[in-house]
């Protein structure tokens, strides 16, 4: 009879074990199935555009560079943001991000650059799911500890910014004007439940084939959920960029940031890397592409953080009819 026993035993012992494997691919899949949708079909049509060929574009892909150019375009950029916490957590962002330049004068542009995030965001704790001020706190500062599974989908805080830039600019190109954060969030770990605002400038030169400047802003709560922590968090975009032959380029554009009312030791996160992209057409569509990936090397020393973070984007363009 002991024999039966043990394999009775050994059969249940592998059938929990692939029931857990199971269940835990079912969750990875379930957080990331967005994201790798979005990818395979980005680089299915970048091979696509590669293979097909492309005009010369290098002035059109000048002034997409240029984040105050005067051209409608319209970027889709999927970020993955991972591993997070001792469960190894993956954060997807899917940011929407249409410019678009209205002409107010001979001499002036007014720019605006409009975020609209698609997040998923997985559950960094119990205190994660606000239940009074109490846990809301926690959950602002965020646990040390993830969760295993869970998460919420949904819409993040919209935000818009307007820039003033020249319609002529010189060799130094610039912008100035507001941004604002509006509480759209569809689940409370989606966003920071606040209204607000703050100044926003890119400065920027293009000496023949680079492209080499900055974005920087800060946003200042005014408004909102009274239960959500104030919000006062820096943001800049430092990018240098080398155009190549054939529409190729290589890039490096970091997205740093600082939450000025995190605990001491936890408030930047600064990332390094690069990437490469291509400007290349659909018919007569012109659309650009890029792939880049970044670590964290300077991050929050208490709080739970990724460590790396890739970032796939496709631009439609739309260049005035000429």
């Amino acid at each position: 009879m002991a024999a039966p026993s043990k394999t009775l035993s050994l059969h249940l012992r592998q059938s929990i074990v692939k029931s857990m494997l199971f269940t835990s691919f079912s969750r990875f899949t379930f957080a990331t199935t967005n994201m790798w949708a979005f990818c395979i079909l980005a680089l299915a049509c970048a091979g696509l555009l590669a293979a097909q060929g492309a005009p010369d574009d290098t002035k059109l892909l000048n002034t997409f560079q240029n984040p105050v150019g005067d051209l409608i375009s319209v970027p889709f950029q999927n970020n993955v943001n991972f591993p997070i916490g001792k469960f190894s957590r993956i954060q997807d962002v899917l940011n929407i991000q249409p410019v678009i330049p209205f002409q107010v004068s001979e001499d002036w542009l007014i720019i605006s650059r409009w975020i609209t995030p698609i997040v998923y965001q997985p559950n960094l704790g119990a205190a994660c799911r606000p239940n009074g001020p109490a846990s809301t706190e926690l959950c602002e500062l965020r646990e040390k500890d993830s969760q295993p599974d869970g998460g919420a989908n949904g819409l993040g805080d919209l935000n818009p910014t307007l820039f003033l830039s020249p319609a002529h600019p010189a060799r130094l190109i610039w912008g100035f004007g507001p941004t604002f954060q509006l509480p759209t969030a569809t689940a409370p770990t989606l966003g920071q439940g606040k209204w607000g605002a703050g100044p926003s400038i890119v400065l920027l030169t293009q000496p023949r084939h680079w492209t080499i400047g900055f974005l920087s802003n800060n946003i200042w709560s005014f408004a909102g959920n009274e239960q959500r922590r104030k919000v006062n968090q820096f943001l800049i975009q430092y990018f240098v960029t080398y155009n190549m032959e054939h529409g190729w380029f290589v890039t490096s554009s970091p997205i740093i940031t600082a939450n000025w009312v995190a605990p001491i030791h936890n408030e930047w996160l600064v990332p390094f890397g690069a990437g490469f992209g291509r400007i290349s057409r659909v018919g007569s569509q012109p659309v650009v592409w890029q792939i880049n990936s970044y670590y964290n090397a300077i991050h929050p020393r208490d709080l739970p953080y990724p460590k790396w973070q890739i970032r796939l984007q496709v631009a439609l363009l739309f260049p005035a009819a000429k």
